[in-house]
């Protein structure tokens, strides 16, 4: 990182915040793609996930960073009609899923209405009733503030759901995270580059401060990837 009278440019803290991203994506077609390609592998194991962790069609479901709808595509038609939405930071892209990726039967399950804009965990204009709220692979490419600020930010806004599920690189130790780390699955992790990796003390010590507890489940997922299951301390 430039010192800033250097003259030299500093890199944004994640891929998807590089201006005019999502629209060159979008253009040429490229909407599964730019959330890591493997669709149909990754958004079968989302759905086997979250049946595991006890989803049923009666649960309402938040999808945090859902994009175009990977997991949308999947679990609208299994939940109640209305029982599932979604945020991410781009809105074209929510729209983007919910034009292709849907089938006419289930766009009628899910108004538009409830894809809602939100870079920065502020959640307007969501219902408080949520049963499990998901965030898979979004703060793999993002500095660890933010996984602070997103547990902090659903403890308080969503007072009961039953789980909070979202995913995490990790890196084995103190002295490795200062480092690249390889993952099971291939993929180079970074401290302070994306994709990022923590420690599971860090993972269980920012839901502390949220007053929850966070489970750290062993199987790993897509480009090695962990689950944490945070529910109420």
């Amino acid at each position: 990182m430039g010192h800033p009278t250097s003259g030299k440019t500093t890199s944004p803290a994640s891929p998807y915040l590089v201006p005019g991203f999502y629209d060159r994506a979008l253009a040429a077609g490229r909407h599964r793609d730019i959330i890591g390609g493997r669709w149909e592998e990754t958004g079968t194991i989302q759905m086997q996930m979250l049946l595991a962790e006890g989803l049923r069609p009666h649960h309402r479901l938040l999808d945090i960073g859902c994009g175009p709808l990977r997991t949308g595509c999947r679990v609208v038609p299994y939940l109640d009609p209305g029982h599932y939405w979604g945020t991410d930071l781009s809105g074209a892209l929510m729209r983007k899923g919910h034009a292709e990726e849907l089938t006419e039967a289930d766009r009628a399950r899910l108004p538009l209405s409830q894809l809602v804009e939100d870079g920065d965990f502020g959640f307007p204009g969501l219902p408080d009733e949520f049963d499990y709220i998901l965030c898979f692979a979004v703060f793999t490419h993002l500095p660890m503030n933010h996984l602070r600020r997103a547990l902090l930010r659903v403890s308080a806004r969503f007072p009961r759901f039953e789980k909070f599920l979202f995913t995490v690189f990790l890196a084995p130790d103190a002295a490795a995270a200062l480092g690249p780390v390889r993952q099971p699955d291939g993929v180079v992790t970074h401290d302070i580059r994306p994709p990022y990796h923590l420690l599971a003390e860090d993972v269980a010590h920012f839901a502390a401060q949220a007053g929850l507890r966070v489970q750290i489940r062993p199987d790993r997922l897509p480009r090695g990837q962990v689950l944490c299951v945070a529910t109420r301390a």
